[in-house]
C-alpha cells in the first residue's frame, strides 16, 4: 500500500505540503479487515481516525427503539472517527466494513506529534475536518427536511 498516494487524495489532507504528508504517512498504521468486521462500536472511547484506502465502511447508529440503522456508507479516500478526536466524547456510532477493506489509522497521539512539528499543517487538517463535518451536517439537514415534507 502506498500510504502517501492515499493521503494525497483524501479530503482530510487537502492543501498540505509534501513533507507534511510524508510525516503523516510515516505516523499512520495500516489495517487490513475482512467484510463485516467491526472497527469500533458506538460508546467506545475514541482515540483515532481512519482513512479508507480500499473497500467500503458503513456507519451504524442505534435508534430510540434500539434497532441499528445504517446512516452512511463511506468509500475510498473518505475518513471517519474524527469526531471523538475533536470533542473528546465516546464514539457516536458503530463503524464496520461492508467489504474487505484496507484502512490507515491515525491516533490522537500521532496527530499531536504532527502538530508539534507542523502547526500550520495541523491547523489545515482541523479546518478540513470542519469542512467535511459541515458538509455532512448539511446533507443530514436536507434529509431531515425531505423526511418532514414526505
Amino acid at each position: 500500500m502506498e500510504k502517501l498516494a492515499i493521503l494525497e487524495t483524501s479530503p482530510l489532507f487537502v492543501s498540505l505540503h509534501p513533507e507534511e504528508l510524508d510525516m503523516l504517512a510515516e505516523l499512520s498504521q495500516e489495517r487490513q479487515l475482512a467484510a463485516g468486521e467491526v472497527i469500533f462500536n458506538e460508546g467506545d472511547v475514541g482515540d483515532s481516525l481512519y482513512v479508507i484506502v480500499r473497500g467500503e465502511v458503513e456507519v451504524i447508529r442505534k435508534g430510540n427503539e434500539g434497532k441499528a440503522r445504517i446512516i452512511a456508507a463511506l468509500k475510498e479516500g473518505e475518513f471517519f472517527g474524527e469526531m471523538s478526536l475533536i470533542d473528546k466524547e465516546y464514539r457516536s456510532a458503530t463503524c464496520r466494513t461492508r467489504t474487505e477493506a484496507e484502512l490507515l489509522r491515525l491516533t490522537n497521539e500521532n496527530l499531536h506529534s504532527f502538530a508539534r512539528v507542523y502547526k500550520n499543517g495541523f491547523t489545515l487538517v482541523v479546518i478540513n475536518i470542519a469542512r467535511v463535518l459541515s458538509l455532512r451536517l448539511r446533507e443530514t439537514s436536507e434529509k431531515l427536511a425531505q423526511a418532514m415534507r414526505d
